[in-house]
């Protein structure tokens, strides 16, 4: 049975546990503990696992020729299309705020706020902080002390020694580089291997947070669940169907209907798959053969977007990380907002390529704030559905991506005929 489909049952099994288990129960304690060593395991990986992903991300871009002209206006545009993302996501979630029922923050609902300790240093983190500590954020960015930045898990000082680390990696000659890539590879290697086997217990740690919430709370958690899952789906479409076809129109010159009709293979695939990689030859099929798209041009432009662009997942954290901050009642300044934002982008970056992306970079982003990561567990009952349309987002961006990188590029048949490339 595939993972997805055991998260499910587990999810089906935690809400019938947890109706029929009391606060005072014994049972009740043991689903906090199963819980809770699940979020360990997954707070255990994250350094080494950011880093090792950062640096090989990063190195492996300044191989061969991928930094010239073609590489510059690809990581332009993965960056920009990114960074729209997550502020599409950040204002929808301050409109909607789907972590507010009734007007009060929905924590109690979602039975979180247990750990007090966590809570009040995220408040003291928080509190009182405006515009001006956005200079804070960078001067946060250059740690005084690498490996003080790991133990106190501050996500922007180690992301930002991490790209350091992986850019200049790629200048030093002989076997010096050799070795240091095959170490973070094998690193970085293991690192998903441990993530693939903490995953193996991920039914049983999400039965865990679930039920615990459950028998807390009662069905009242689903409210605000049903309200972030509407929250995502709205910005998941104002991005696809407003800002990329925008970014086709303006910056490629094509019809985005076209555009839409082409690669409309590659994004049902997507959402039923719900992995872009899975899905990248047909993606490459279709951006060449019904988008008329060069084989030079796709063929490095997708493989990339694949690695290092994820519009949708980007814009699932920033939203998932403001939704569990407003569940815990805190009003965050713009330069908390800021600070997210700005994680959102480097992470969807960083760990892109590894199992569970999304879960492990909304823990690293409530690191990043001071949040307590507790609320991630009663995402996971959306998690699916939502997986499966931002991968659909993630493939058409990469797809879009091609399309005016190669009309840039002085490509003249794309998307001209009825979907399919002319003739040479």
């Amino acid at each position: 049975m595939k993972l997805h489909w055991k998260i499910a049952l587990a999810i089906v099994a935690a809400l019938v546990a947890g109706h029929l288990t009391p606060v005072e129960s014994d049972l009740f304690k043991v689903y906090d503990f199963l819980g809770t060593l699940f979020l360990n395991a997954l707070k255990m990986i994250i350094v080494p696992l950011i880093v090792s992903s950062i640096i090989c991300s990063v190195s492996g871009l300044g191989e061969g020729d991928h930094l010239g002209r073609l590489g510059g206006k690809t990581l332009l545009y993965y960056t920009a299309s990114s960074l729209l993302a997550i502020l599409v996501g950040l204002a929808v979630v301050n409109i909607t705020t789907p972590g507010i029922s009734d007007g009060k923050p929905a924590g109690a609902q979602l039975n979180l706020g247990t750990d007090k300790a966590a809570l009040q240093k995220a408040l003291s983190r928080i509190e009182g902080r405006g515009s001006g500590d956005i200079v804070d954020i960078f001067l946060r960015m250059v740690p005084k002390n690498i490996f003080a930045a790991a133990h106190e898990t501050q996500m922007l000082g180690l992301i930002f020694f991490s790209i350091l680390f992986g850019v200049f990696m790629t200048r030093i000659s002989g076997h010096y580089q050799t070795t240091l890539q095959q170490f973070w590879h094998g690193v970085a290697d293991t690192m998903v291997a441990i993530t693939m086997f903490i995953m193996r217990f991920a039914p049983v740690g999400v039965f865990g947070l679930i039920a615990e919430t459950v028998s807390a709370t009662g069905f009242g958690a689903f409210k605000p669940v049903l309200g972030f899952f509407l929250t995502v789906v709205v910005a998941l479409a104002l991005h696809t169907f407003v800002i990329l076809p925008l970014a086709l129109a303006v910056l490629g010159r094509v019809k985005p209907v076209r555009h839409f009709q082409a690669m409309a293979p590659a994004m049902l695939t997507a959402f039923s798959t719900a992995s872009s990689s899975a899905t990248l030859p047909l993606t490459m099929e279709c951006v060449r053969e019904r988008a008329g798209v060069s084989r030079s041009t796709s063929s490095f432009v997708l493989p990339l977007g694949a690695t290092v662009n994820m519009d949708g997942t980007a814009l699932y954290e920033c939203v998932a990380a403001m939704f569990i901050a407003q569940a815990y009642g805190l009003d965050l300044s713009l330069a908390t907002q800021f600070t997210i934002v700005l994680v959102a982008l480097l992470t969807s970056i960083g760990v892109a390529g590894i199992p569970a992306a999304s879960l492990v970079a909304i823990v690293v982003i409530l690191a990043a704030v001071g949040l307590p990561p507790e609320g991630i567990g009663i995402l996971m009952i959306t998690d699916r559905i939502l997986d499966m349309m931002r991968t659909a987002v993630n493939v058409f961006s990469d797809s879009c991506a091609s399309v005016i990188i190669a009309r840039s590029e002085g490509e003249t048949e794309v998307l001209k005929g009825e979907t399919e490339v002319p003739k040479e």
